[in-house]
């Protein structure tokens, strides 16, 4: 059996439910403003960094002459709060994570969270499930650049080709591709343009291609990439 040569994870929306804490810590601030932001705003600000995300909304809200990295570090300190009150895996993330480091993978999270904040994560999660760590606030470009799973990957010393990159976003989808790495999407629909979309991580046909069933990760990308599939094949 083939198995990956490395699994990358994003965080946001991939491997916790965190969106609906960044977009309750969004809300308060707005509210503490006078306005309200509407989903459709929280949706466009959905996989960016932190700063780059506040500098946006500061746009789209009229809030000129604000401090954005005031906001920033206030955004921050609410869902560091909200984490250490409780965090939130997404469906069969922790199950798969935990399968990923059994087999013996090398593993990497490659996330656009700013890193005090993820260093609470991994407080939670254990940082011993990850042999690589990307932050946003690295001083690489940000997803959609393929920069931060460049930056994984060469401290994997790993071929891309051979990786799998696992995301939620189309920024994160773009990112990854980008660098070259076999790329999945867990979200309700697809959203990019992976070489696999999913629903959720217990997804059967991820778990059979994490685990070396089916055609393994290069002969998959292939194969997907030759039919130009946007929604979920089967790889078993």
């Amino acid at each position: 059996m083939t198995l990956p040569a490395a699994v990358l994870f994003d965080l946001d929306g991939t491997l916790i439910d965190s969106e609906p804490v960044w977009g309750a810590a969004m809300r308060a601030l707005a509210r503490s403003r006078g306005v309200d932001v509407s989903v459709d705003l929280l949706m466009r600000i959905s996989g960016l960094d932190a700063t780059l995300a506040m500098d946006f909304v500061h746009r789209e809200l009229g809030w000129a002459g604000l401090d954005i990295a005031a906001d920033v570090a206030l955004q921050m300190d609410r869902v560091r709060e909200a984490y250490l009150r409780g965090l939130i895996w997404r469906p069969g993330a922790a199950q798969l994570l935990a399968a990923v480091r059994r087999s013996g993978v090398p593993t990497a999270l490659v996330t656009s969270t700013y890193r005090p904040l993820v260093d609470v994560v991994l407080s939670i999660v254990g940082k011993d499930n990850f042999d690589v760590v990307v932050c946003g606030d690295d001083g690489h470009a940000t997803k959609p650049s393929p920069a931060p799973y460049l930056a994984a990957i060469g401290a994997l010393g790993r071929p891309a080709g051979t990786c799998i990159a696992i995301e939620d976003s189309p920024r994160g989808v773009a990112s990854a591709r980008a660098a070259g790495c076999v790329v999945v999407q867990v979200a309700p629909e697809s959203t990019g343009d992976p070489h696999l979309h999913v629903t959720s991580l217990a997804d059967a046909s991820l778990t059979n291609l994490l685990s070396g069933q089916g055609d393994g990760p290069v002969a998959a990308r292939k194969r997907v990439d030759a039919q130009h599939a946007v929604e979920m094949v089967d790889l078993v």
